[in-house]
């Protein structure tokens, strides 16, 4: 079988080498939208003329349309017209120049204030477009819509021609689905869709944070919204990389028999675990340096942990988040200080800020207890790489930690420090607890991230694709651990039953 496997960052792309590499029985061609689209900015051909070049233009102002319409259901009909119109009108090339064109913006612009679409944000008229809204908007718009400008379409020979395969597998969203939706339009080529964390909800924490004015941001947010929607609607089956994501994909209108959570296999599944705990009771804890990274509740946490054990130690891993390197520099020094109020003369020896970790493995060999305590949930690999390493983990409920530590971590409500002070010192002070929650999760993740049950889905999805027969969802399996011997340290979170 001959399959397209499209990706869209790096992350996407080691992880595809591994999938390529495990079904040597079928031939892949590698796509990436970021090769793509850096190929597409060096790119000089003439823009499209005559009636292609109306028929684009009113697509593309169709398109717009779609993104200011105040009516979801009207917005979601259109959008996916107008996105293969713009694409149909496209295929003689040319089209990222017609975007680029002082043409395109006046399109954008006569379709985005002159329909009198105004997104109130508040007080004011911080909702309503200003031109240079239309100049921002027009380049973002053309930055996404890029990879409809290459010839991936057409029967042609090349590396990029989609033309020929059996099934297309795009790994990630926005981008990397733009080139299955219009393949399965234009070819009748069936596509999969696997979703390791949900696009749409990175786009929105991303956009949350930039510099854009508001009118820009709602823009291009109902933009990646409305290409979500379609990508769910289209595609033949999707791959979420845990029952957390399925239940969001469900809520953004992806169908539930057409979903099966297949989690993302890691070939550190057989690496041993580490060794021997270090002499001294140490909490390493993991996160982005961000203030919902949850640092400051960690910190006073073990403030709460020192007055038991004063020979404990916190260990500071934090990383930068996206591209906010001076809000978590500002951030680290914030949390620095309330470490010296928390700690005084003796912060130098509790407390370490070691910046991001190096390597993931020296972190476990050095820490007795790893800890998340973020408020938008922990990565799944990472968490599952933890606890791999055999470690027992604490981690705030949320995302889908529940899902993946189940009874084998101890689950605490995020921004209590007094919970994560009980789950800490109980585990520093209990060895053969230690001992039993790290063998049980590291079982639980290889479980759960072995590689070949991923390899094997795979593989029967892609001949269900390929076949066009609809299988029915697979039955449950039964999960190890289904009795929770111990699940919640501290306070209950308001709507969980007790246990």
């Amino acid at each position: 079988m001959r399959i397209a496997l499209v990706t869209e960052s790096a992350a996407t792309d080691a992880w595809g080498q591994r999938l390529v590499g495990s079904l040597a029985e079928h031939e892949f061609l590698r796509l990436s939208t970021a090769d793509a689209a850096r190929a597409g900015e060096g790119r000089r051909a003439t823009p499209p003329w005559g009636g292609r070049r109306r028929r684009a233009l009113a697509a593309y102002g169709e398109l717009v349309r779609t993104l200011v319409d105040t009516n979801p259901a009207r917005a979601a009909a259109g959008f996916g017209p107008a996105l293969y119109a713009l694409a149909e009108a496209g295929r003689g090339g040319g089209l990222a120049a017609l975007l680029r064109s002082g043409a395109a913006v006046r399109s954008l612009e006569h379709a985005w204030l002159g329909s009198g679409a105004v997104i109130a944000a508040g007080a004011g008229d911080a909702g309503v477009p200003l031109l240079q809204d239309v100049l921002v908007a027009a380049d973002l718009l053309e930055r996404a819509l890029r990879p409809l400008s290459l010839p991936w379409y057409q029967g042609r020979s090349g590396k990029a021609a989609l033309a020929g395969v059996d099934v297309c597998h795009v790994v990630g969203g926005s981008a990397a689905a733009l080139p299955a939706l219009v393949a399965k339009r234009q070819l009748g080529l069936p596509f999969l869709l696997t979703e390791h964390s949900l696009h749409l909800r990175e786009r929105y924490r991303g956009y949350r944070a930039s510099r854009y004015r508001h009118p820009v941001r709602a823009l291009m947010l109902a933009f990646h919204r409305l290409l979500a929607g379609e990508a769910y609607a289209q595609a033949g089956v999707i791959t979420p990389g845990s029952a957390f994501d399925q239940r969001w994909q469900e809520y953004c209108g992806a169908q539930r028999e057409r979903i099966r959570v297949v989690h993302e296999a890691t070939p550190l599944a057989d690496r041993p675990p580490v060794g021997a705990e270090p002499e001294r009771p140490t909490l390493a804890w993991l996160g982005p340096m961000e203030p919902w990274g949850g640092l400051e509740p960690m910190l006073r946490a073990f403030a709460l942990v020192r007055e038991e054990q004063p020979d404990a130690e916190l260990r500071v891993y934090g990383w930068v988040y996206g591209q906010s390197r001076a809000g978590a520099v500002g951030y680290e020094a914030h949390c620095r200080e309330l470490a010296r109020e928390l700690f005084g003369d003796a912060v130098t020896e509790a407390v370490s800020f070691d910046g991001p970790p190096p390597r993931l493995r020296t972190v476990h060999e050095d820490a007795t207890v790893l800890v998340f305590t973020g408020t938008k949930g922990v990565r799944p690999q990472l968490l599952a790489e933890t606890q791999l390493s055999g470690r027992p983990v604490i981690a705030t409920d949320v995302g889908a930690a529940r899902e993946l530590l189940g009874p084998t971590g101890l689950l605490v409500p995020p921004g209590d420090p007094v919970p994560l002070a009980v789950a800490c010192s109980a585990l520093l002070g209990d060895e053969e607890r230690r001992a039993r929650l790290g063998t049980a999760g590291r079982l639980r993740a290889q479980e759960l991230y072995a590689v070949e049950p991923a390899i094997d889905a795979f593989r029967t999805l892609y001949l269900e694709l390929a076949a066009e027969v609809p299988q029915d969802a697979p039955e449950p399996v039964a999960q190890p651990f289904s009795r929770p011997a111990e699940y919640w340290i501290g306070a209950i979170p308001k709507g969980v039953p007790a246990q």
